[in-house]
């Protein structure tokens, strides 16, 4: 069975006896709006940092209040097994302000460690009480690529960085960066099902940030709905590729934490794919330089060096890639790992393997040809050694009589 975190129940609204009566009959229908009563949008902004982080190290530089090792329920740590839970940092100052086209907002920060090299800066947005979801949708569609969060989320990572300097290996500087957002609603008035929610019309626009001016076409709506998922009547995911809505009347985070992880593993995809992008063009210049050169220069170091060369970056990437590929291991069928399968689909995880898989083993055949180069060279200069052996043998016997 699912298990939701304790004491967190629903909030107790100051109502009178008449607005009970009409909150107990306003469950949204597909013609009726879905109205926040308890909410929030986390949004996620993931940087590459270094190759790796000593996340105990870390620990122990960190200041105590606000730090923890992550860890799922006792469901989501029966299905899902991660090796080394993310290090949670509290940030200071824990709020900050944000300015977008719609109006300066106040965040809540914190930010998350990895130990392969990806930190997580997450903004919580509280959503006002009484909004319904269509007027969120303009706000939620700046916020999924806002630049500003993206300026705020570096400027807050390179002091962490260097408080935990001495836990970080590799450290390196990176452009890319990961985004991801989840509206995280406790409570709808009325409290819908997961059935009514979906049947809203204005679910769809909101997920994908499209304003609710612009209906969508009901193909649309369906690939964007597919991805859903519910264990109780009363609760909801859907997992899009940049977004996603969450309905969890529990107060668990647990699927938040699962889409922060499943988007940490696709920003590291994307940085070792452009590693091995780099490493193979490195490659390519330095075998055009080689066979330019003159035929007894090239005979000994430059092809030696860049032998070793190529095989220690495939050693280097191919365990850092791995790495990754084990950060969590799906062990079960339960709910939390069909809904981290399921963003696994949605983000083209597999897609970004198969591509770095690819890109290694053309790293691997120019290795071999650098190594059957290095091969033929030697063999070459062998038979000449063997050549003037045998031609100051004949001088000598020639001279001897």
């Amino acid at each position: 069975m699912r298990e939701h975190e304790e004491g967190q129940g629903h909030p107790v609204p100051d109502l009178s006896p008449a607005q009970e009566r009409v909150d107990a009959t306003a469950a949204p229908t597909a013609d009726r709006p879905l109205v926040v009563q308890d909410g929030r949008i986390l949004a996620y902004r993931l940087l590459d940092v270094a190759d790796e982080i000593d996340l105990v190290a870390a620990q122990r530089l960190a200041p105590a209040p606000g730090t923890r090792r992550g860890a799922l329920s006792n469901e989501g740590a029966r299905s899902l097994v991660i090796a080394a839970p993310p290090l949670e940092l509290a940030l200071e100052p824990p709020v900050t302000v944000v300015r977008l086209a719609h109006g300066t907002m106040t965040a809540s920060v914190s930010a998350r460690v990895f130990a392969y090299g990806a930190v997580s800066i997450a903004f919580e947005f509280p959503i006002r009480d009484g909004s319904d979801i269509a007027s969120l949708a303009p706000m939620c569609d700046e916020i999924y690529e806002s630049p500003e969060l993206d300026r705020i989320a570096r400027e807050l990572v390179q002091p962490l960085l260097d408080r935990l300097a001495p836990a970080i290996g590799g450290r390196h500087h990176w452009e890319g960066i990961e985004t991801y957002t989840i509206v995280y609603v406790q409570r709808f008035r009325g409290d819908p099902t997961a059935t009514q929610v979906l049947a809203s019309p204005s679910l769809a626009s909101l997920v994908i940030g499209e304003p609710p001016s612009r209906r969508l076409s009901a193909r649309q709506r369906r690939d964007v709905l597919e991805h859903s998922h519910s264990y109780f009547e009363d609760d909801l995911v859907v997992v899009d590729w940049d977004s996603a809505f969450v309905l969890e009347p529990s107060g668990s985070r647990d699927i938040p934490d699962i889409l922060e992880l499943a988007s940490s593993q696709l920003l590291e995809l994307r940085y070792y794919d452009d590693l091995f992008d780099a490493e193979l063009a490195r490659v390519y210049r330095e075998l055009e330089q080689v066979h330019r050169r003159r035929f007894f220069q090239a005979l000994s170091n430059p092809w030696l060096e860049l032998g070793r060369g190529v095989v220690r970056r495939l050693v280097e990437l191919t365990e850092f890639a791995e790495r990754v590929d084990n950060a969590l291991k799906v062990v079960g069928d339960f709910y939390l790992a069909r809904v981290y399968e399921s963003a696994v689909r949605r983000f083209r995880i597999r897609a970004w393997q198969a591509s770095i898989d690819a890109k290694q083993a053309l790293l691997a055949q120019a290795y071999g040809l650098v190594r059957g180069e290095v091969d033929a060279r030697r063999s070459v200069v062998l038979e000449l050694v063997v050549i003037v052996l045998i031609v100051v043998e004949v001088v000598l016997a020639l001279t001897r009589s």
